[in-house]
């Protein structure tokens, strides 16, 4: 079975390349993050044409989270997390698919920092990190899958020292996604790629893809019943060198059975 994430920047106006993408690649489930788009200008139709069913969780001109499938129906069982309730952005859905539970996330990118965007991501961290807990915990084969906005250690980013300000490297981000790993959790494109210089973004500025001056903050986090499936975990790099492409590339994972 293959799960991958992908940062689409814009369903509708990247929905050329997504199509593209998963016609070529055929992932069995996909979760999309920075739809941009309201609940009801999701592209449904396009994705159910390719065999897909969805869930999605949107917002107007900015964030926005789905999860798509090919493998049997989804039975989404949370939309947002807990801790806030009047948090209204739209950038966490939840749901049972194929015997899996899969957490869609696109977390907060923080910038500018110190301030209050930053004060949301960290608060939005800490969230996620208690509400994993409680998905860990529950021995059920997990999956957290998305932009997490965080690089965790100088190998996930090109030239590290210019981002020593950077809310996306801040040690305060970088600690968060430390704790969420220690409660078990498999970092699942960084157990197959150990040492390895791998990134999942590449700016549209000063020809970052071709020069491969990138970052990788798309992850899939894996609970320890799905670790033991692990068989592969790649970047789809060359999605980024489309044309009118988001500035991410899909990650996916390969699992046993």
């Amino acid at each position: 079975m293959k799960i991958a994430t992908y940062n689409v920047n814009g369903v509708n106006g990247r929905l050329p390349v997504l199509l593209r993408w998963v016609e070529e690649e055929q992932p069995d489930i996909v979760c999309l993050q920075e739809l941009k788009a309201p609940d009801e200008k999701f592209p449904e139709k396009a994705i159910r044409d390719l065999g897909y069913d969805a869930i999605w969780h949107g917002q107007k001109s900015w964030n926005g989270v789905a999860i798509l499938s090919r493998v049997g129906e989804i039975h989404e069982t949370r939309r947002g997390l807990p801790g806030e309730p009047d948090d209204v952005q739209s950038r966490y859905i939840e749901a049972a698919v194929n015997g899996i539970i899969i957490g869609g996330l696109y977390l907060p990118n923080g910038n500018p920092k110190p301030g209050p965007k930053f004060d949301y991501k960290l608060r939005w961290f800490d969230r996620l990190i208690e509400h994993a807990a409680g998905l860990w915990e529950s021995g059920l084969p997990v999956m957290l899958a998305g932009d997490f906005n965080v690089m965790p250690t100088d190998l996930d980013v090109y030239k590290p020292e210019r981002w020593l300000d950077d809310a996306l490297f801040a040690p305060e981000a970088k600690a968060a996604y430390f704790r969420l790993l220690d409660q078990g959790w498999t970092d699942a494109l960084r157990a197959r790629h150990p040492g390895e210089v791998i990134y999942t973004f590449f700016d549209y500025f000063r020809n970052a893809y071709a020069r491969n001056a990138g970052l990788r903050i798309d992850h899939l986090l894996l609970s320890a019943p799905l670790a033991e499936r692990l068989v592969d975990a790649q970047v789809d790099r060359h999605v980024r060198s489309w044309e009118k492409t988001s500035d991410h590339a899909p990650v996916w994972v390969e699992l046993k059975g």
